[in-house]
C-alpha cells in the first residue's frame, strides 16, 4: 500500500462505514435555513433532518457554506507534521469554494512545513461521482500505485465521470443559481429535466413530466454513454434523495435495464450539499472509468 492520507469535503456523500473502513477524513460543509446559523454537515445536522426540514417547509430554500480555511488547515497540519503526504478531494469549484479554502490552507501549512506534500484535487463532480473518484484513489492506494502516478490517472478518471439524474422540482436549482440556460427553458413549460453533469457543470439530457418515464430517460441517456465507452470499463453507483425506497427500486431497474452490476459500496444517499440545490427528490446514477483501463 502507498502511504498517504486521503481527505475529502463532505460533498462526496460516502457512507460512514466506507469512510471508517478506508480511514478517510471528511471536512464538513455547512447548511443554513435562516442565512445566519450554519450547521455542519453530519455533525450539527444529519442528512435526514435536513431533508425533513425541506419537505416540511417547501417554500424555504436552505443555503450551503464552504468549509473554513481553518478546518482544512487543522487536518493538513496534523499529517504534514508527521511527514505523511496528503491527497484532498473537493466538490466541483463551479459549485463551491471548498477547493479555494483547501488551497489557502495548503499554503499556510507549507509555510510551517516546507517539505509538506499536499495535493488538492478539484473532482469537477459532487456526490456519487465524487465518491467514485475517491474510491478509485483508494483502490490505487491499496494496489500500491505511487502517489504521482495516482494523480495522473485520476485526471483521466475525472474526465470520464458523469452523473445522470432527474429531480422533483426545478425550484431549488433556480434558487441556487445552478440551473443553466438550457434547463431554465424547461421550467417555462412545466417539465422536469434529465440532467447530465460532466466537467463540473450541468447540461440538459432530456425533459419529461412523468417521474417514472424520466427515470427511464435517465437510464437511456446513461446507457448510451456507457455503451459508447465500454460498460466493462466503468464502475456505476446510484444516488438517491429523501425517498430511500425509490432508491432501492431504481437500483434494481438500473441493473436490469443497463445490464451492469452496481458497485453497492459507493451507492450514496445524496447528502445535504447536493440536496440543497436539487431539492429532496433527486435520483440518478454516477459512473467513472476504472483506473486499470486507463
Amino acid at each position: 500500500m502507498s502511504m498517504y492520507k486521503i481527505i475529502s469535503d463532505s460533498a462526496c456523500d460516502l457512507s460512514q462505514s466506507y469512510i471508517k473502513k478506508h480511514n478517510i477524513t471528511i471536512i464538513p460543509l455547512s447548511v443554513s435555513f435562516d442565512g445566519e446559523n450554519y450547521l455542519r454537515d453530519n455533525i450539527d445536522i444529519t442528512r435526514n433532518e435536513c431533508y425533513q426540514r425541506m419537505v416540511d417547509n417547501p417554500g424555504k430554500y436552505p443555503k450551503t457554506s464552504l468549509p473554513s480555511v481553518d478546518s482544512y488547515y487543522t487536518v493538513f497540519k496534523e499529517y504534514a507534521s508527521q511527514d505523511i503526504p496528503i491527497i484532498c478531494f473537493t466538490i466541483s469549484l463551479i459549485f463551491s469554494g471548498s477547493y479555494n479554502s483547501a488551497m489557502n490552507a495548503k499554503g499556510l501549512v507549507e509555510e510551517e512545513y516546507p517539505n509538506a506534500v499536499i495535493h488538492i484535487v478539484d473532482t469537477k463532480q459532487n456526490t456519487v461521482t465524487q465518491a467514485l473518484i475517491i474510491d478509485q484513489a483508494v483502490r490505487m492506494q491499496n494496489a500500491g500505485v505511487p502517489l504521482e502516478n495516482t494523480l495522473e490517472i485520476l485526471d483521466k478518471v475525472i474526465d470520464s465521470a458523469r452523473i445522470f439524474f432527474t429531480i422533483g422540482s426545478l425550484d431549488y436549482l433556480q434558487m441556487g443559481g445552478r440551473i443553466g440556460k438550457v434547463a431554465a427553458a424547461a421550467s417555462k413549460i412545466d417539465v422536469k429535466p434529465v440532467i447530465i453533469m460532466k466537467d463540473g457543470d450541468i447540461s440538459l439530457g432530456g425533459i419529461g413530466r412523468n417521474r417514472n418515464k424520466l427515470k427511464k430517460k435517465v437510464l437511456a441517456v446513461a446507457d448510451k454513454y456507457l455503451t459508447e465507452k465500454g460498460k466493462d470499463n466503468f464502475v456505476v453507483s446510484v444516488g438517491y434523495g429523501y425517498d430511500a425506497s425509490e432508491g432501492v427500486s431504481f437500483m434494481n431497474e438500473l441493473e436490469e435495464t443497463l445490464g451492469v452490476k452496481l458497485q453497492s459500496e459507493t451507492n450514496v444517499a445524496i447528502g445535504i450539499v447536493s440536496g440543497v440545490h436539487t431539492g429532496p427528490y433527486p435520483i440518478g446514477l454516477g459512473c467513472v472509468q476504472k483506473y486499470e483501463t486507463l
